[in-house]
């Protein structure tokens, strides 16, 4: 009997199942003090963006700082933002319109002039290149509001100043200055199949366009979605440049900043918040499909194959 309890006993499949002991090790203190700092940063990040989504549900229409979370809730604001048309003040519907058209061509257009200022200091050799890639990184660190009273009036001479297409020749004119991460990504890619296309007498437009564009679709998602966000999100330019007072010609971001002047704070606030929460869904889709190709874009130009 006493064998028979010692065989079982040294069987290290039964060993193995009896649970051990966990041993406290003061090596795991570090780790845990960090994971709680940056639990602490994600919480006091998400704070605000908890706080706009349930105000966009209260049933309240003014802003109330007393309390955290409203005391009734209901759709209200969201039909009054989207369905009331007889509002003077809340034209969303228009907004977002008129943005996601500028959001789009401005799009379009500066995802050209990045791919191809990027292919040119990628692959061709020419004299002053070196040059024109440091002038080009020296303009892009100076920031754009610097130069935005110069701009307008440009565009004012031009007649283009209250006007759609001028934002987008805004947002688009200087693209290609950030030509750096698609620089670096088509550098990736090997030399040798753009000389094969060369010797079987394929022109620079027929490399850049049969070859070399069907190999980057990371890199064309990630520039596609960078010149998106850039009008999406924008505000300065846009109060700038449209300057009319007309409502029907605002953007979102202008639409939204109406909402809390002083006169309409009291009765469009929970609208306000529920016109940040629309705006966000389309993003936030865009970029939940699109990720895996926007951190493929972001780090296949840092590693060098």
């Amino acid at each position: 009997m006493s064998n028979k309890r010692r065989d079982f006993n040294e069987d290290p499949l039964i060993v193995e199942a009896i649970p051990k002991k966990i041993k406290f090790s003061w090596k795991l203190i570090p780790q845990v003090i960090r994971h709680l700092i940056l639990a602490a940063i994600a919480l006091f990040w998400l704070i605000p963006i908890i706080w706009l989504v349930f105000n966009s549900f209260s049933e309240f229409q003014g802003m109330r700082t007393n309390i955290f979370f409203p005391e009734s809730y209901s759709f209200t604001s969201y039909r009054l933002l989207l369905f009331d048309s007889d509002s003077t003040v809340a034209r969303f519907p228009v907004w977002f319109m008129n943005t996601l058209q500028i959001a789009i061509f401005s799009a379009l257009i500066a995802s050209i002039f990045v791919l191809m200022v990027s292919y040119a200091m990628s692959r061709m050799r020419f004299r002053g290149r070196r040059s024109l890639m440091s002038f080009g990184v020296i303009l892009g660190l100076f920031p754009g509001f610097l130069a935005m009273i110069a701009v307008y009036f440009i565009m004012r001479s031009f007649g283009l100043t209250n006007n759609h297409w001028g934002l987008v020749l805004i947002y688009s004119g200087s693209s290609g200055l950030g030509y750096l991460i698609a620089k670096g990504f088509f550098d990736t890619i090997s030399e040798t199949l753009s000389e094969s296309a060369r010797i079987d007498g394929a022109t620079e437009a027929q490399v850049f366009r049969l070859i070399i564009i069907p190999l980057s679709k990371p890199i064309i998602v990630y520039t596609v979605i960078s010149a998106f966000l850039v009008p999406w999100m924008d505000f300065m330019f846009a109060s700038i440049m449209l300057n009319s007072g007309i409502a029907t010609d605002w953007t979102v971001a202008m639409g939204l900043f109406r909402m809390l002047q002083r006169e309409l704070i009291s009765t469009h606030f929970a609208r306000f918040c529920a016109g940040g929460v629309i705006v966000s869904i389309p993003i936030s889709i865009l970029f939940v499909i699109m990720q895996k190709f926007y951190v493929e874009g972001i780090t296949g130009g840092a590693v060098k194959g």
